[in-house]
């Protein structure tokens, strides 16, 4: 199995797809055969790797994530299942496959409010092509409905970006002890590897309130490395490319020493 880290949190502004989109083409560019899978609804991580017309004729050629973990079995004449092999897209990035989101996981949590083992779909239509991957990331949605379950059910390591702001900081706690709580359930072994210190805006009274509180309560569970905001994440997503792939040597220092930090906490040696 290979390495398959998650990007978690129950709020959404605190640059989960950002990180995990450049992380998964971060290791790309070192050698690491890479899977991203976009398991938000809102499909940003998808459309940060491809253009929307180039998804919306993969989503009706081949199909989505959404296809292989049980909905939209009605489109086939069969009933069956898509088939990952399928659906995934080769070679976003330099040595990145991924995954694609589709919208339809708004309401997976219905469509499959019956499903047996429901929180093992996506592990299960994987089976085939995992061991074809150094590393699988997971860009997760703001919530821990069957989406992001089904992302730490297949994950050995989650990390929790968290912006310096009091509401962001403040579900941190919660989340940890329900992710701890899921997989006590399933009796799956995860391990937290830390936070990331993200969206960093300019110095605040506020934001460093927050930031110190986080460091005195997690301790080294909080990265050395921040990422702080710059035009440039935005501008590589919107022309889909990765910020090793820009020219902003701020960013690409920046992001590539966040990197191998996490890269060390997870064992990965590059």
């Amino acid at each position: 199995m290979p390495t398959t880290l998650s990007f978690v949190n129950l709020k959404g502004g605190v640059g989960k797809t950002a990180l995990s989109v450049n992380f998964a083409a971060y290791c790309g560019k070192k050698g690491l055969k890479t899977l991203l899978i976009d398991t938000d609804p809102q499909t940003n991580a998808t459309f940060s790797c491809i253009t929307a017309d180039a998804w919306k004729k993969h989503s009706a050629d081949h199909g989505t994530i959404a296809n292989i973990m049980g909905m939209k079995r009605h489109t086939s004449a069969d009933g069956s299942e898509a088939k990952a092999e399928d659906v995934i897209i080769e070679e976003v990035f330099y040595n990145v496959d991924l995954l694609p989101s589709h919208l339809d996981l708004f309401t997976i949590d219905l469509d499959l409010a019956s499903t047996t083992a429901r929180e093992k779909k996506l592990k299960r239509a994987l089976t085939d092509v995992i061991d074809d991957y150094e590393m699988v990331v997971c860009d997760c949605p703001p919530n821990l409905t069957i989406p992001t379950q089904n992302a730490l059910a297949m994950s050995t390591h989650y990390v929790v970006p968290v912006s310096p702001d009091f509401l962001s900081a403040l579900g941190v706690g919660i989340l940890l002890s329900r992710v701890q709580e899921f997989c006590a359930d399933l009796e799956h072994d995860l391990t937290h590897v830390g936070l990331i210190l993200s969206r960093v805006g300019r110095p605040a009274k506020h934001r460093s309130e927050v930031t110190a509180d986080l460091k005195k309560r997690f301790k080294a569970k909080v990265l050395k490395t921040a990422i702080r905001e710059r035009v440039v994440v935005s501008q590589a997503a919107s022309e889909n490319r990765s910020v090793f792939d820009m020219k902003d040597k701020i960013a690409i220092k920046m992001f590539g020493n966040c990197y191998n930090e996490l890269l060390s906490k997870v064992g990965v040696q590059i």
